[in-house]
């Protein structure tokens, strides 16, 4: 019960993200300062920003997933290799198929990338974020917490630099990682169904402590994204264009921070719940 309703409080997340991002001109207007405050600074980040985006392609994230699809066979977790992968091309494919098939509608606030058209989720803040999450799932408890951190901070460094490049609205990214997290408790159901007889469940191998780390540091960055962006949506929304330095830097970095915080809590509930999804085997 407790994965089917992350599950569905992650679907409800993504929704509400989706509806105000998309159909509502605050949220568009919003997105939009964002993105363009992104030019703040904007020559002295831009080399290493690019190279944390080219590294994201479709065969590293095949040689991602044949790594992580390897280390669950090696130590012999046939279901979590499957799982694993599953939750990889699943939520990938979700992204996919919902960046061409909602709609974005067009108030006028954004008219320079209107001809874009909707650009939600974020493939690369997915496949960043499903391959970190896949990782913690495979890796041995030993070293999963370590894992976390990395991976999070990898995911959460390409959601950001997605929109330091100018490539992505900042919701785009937060709905990708809403994705991923919806699909990991899917598959987190997945490898309940597939438990061995032998699985034994010990609490000392909860990482409780890394998981409230991880749940509190992303709670946090999310209720700075929001007092940041709600003094920004008390400003009078002039065209993105005559805004002043102030409020684009507050929309930039109050949705960065909001990108990093919900992955932060993506993976700590990921954290919180792997040691009973993939517990230790007898024999």
């Amino acid at each position: 019960m407790w994965l089917v309703l992350l599950a569905v409080v992650h679907v409800v997340a993504l929704f509400a993200v989706w509806r105000l991002a998309l159909h509502t001109e605050t949220g568009q207007w919003l997105d939009t300062v964002a993105l363009t405050g992104n030019q703040i600074g904007q020559d002295r980040i831009d080399e290493p920003v690019d190279r944390v985006l080219n590294a994201v392609s479709v065969v590293s994230l095949l040689a991602a997933t044949a790594m992580i699809g390897f280390i669950a066979l090696l130590r012999r977790r046939i279901a979590l290799a499957v799982t694993a992968t599953a939750l990889i091309v699943g939520a990938n494919v979700t992204t996919q198929l919902l960046k061409y098939g909602l709609a974005r509608p067009d108030y006028g606030i954004d008219p320079e990338r209107a001809a874009v058209g909707n650009s939600l989720p974020s493939g690369h803040a997915c496949v960043a974020a499903s391959v970190a999450v896949a990782l913690v799932l495979v890796l041995p408890r030993k070293v999963r917490v370590l894992g976390a951190f990395l991976g999070a901070g990898y995911a959460a460094v390409n959601g950001v630099a997605t929109l330091s490049a100018g490539w992505h609205r900042p919701s785009d990214a937060v709905a990708a990682f809403l994705v991923v997290g919806a699909w990991a408790a899917v598959g987190g159901l997945l490898l309940l169904l597939t438990q061995r007889e032998q699985a034994q469940v010990e609490p000392a191998d909860a990482h409780r402590g890394a998981a409230l780390v991880l749940g509190v540091a992303g709670l946090v960055a999310i209720i700075v994204s929001a007092v940041a962006l709600g003094w920004l949506d008390g400003q009078p929304t002039e065209p993105v264009r005559e805004l002043t330095r102030r409020p684009l830097f507050v929309g930039y970095a109050g949705s960065a921070a909001g990108i990093v915080g919900t992955m932060g809590v993506v993976m700590a509930l990921v954290l919180a719940s792997v040691h009973r999804l993939v517990p230790r085997v007898n024999g």
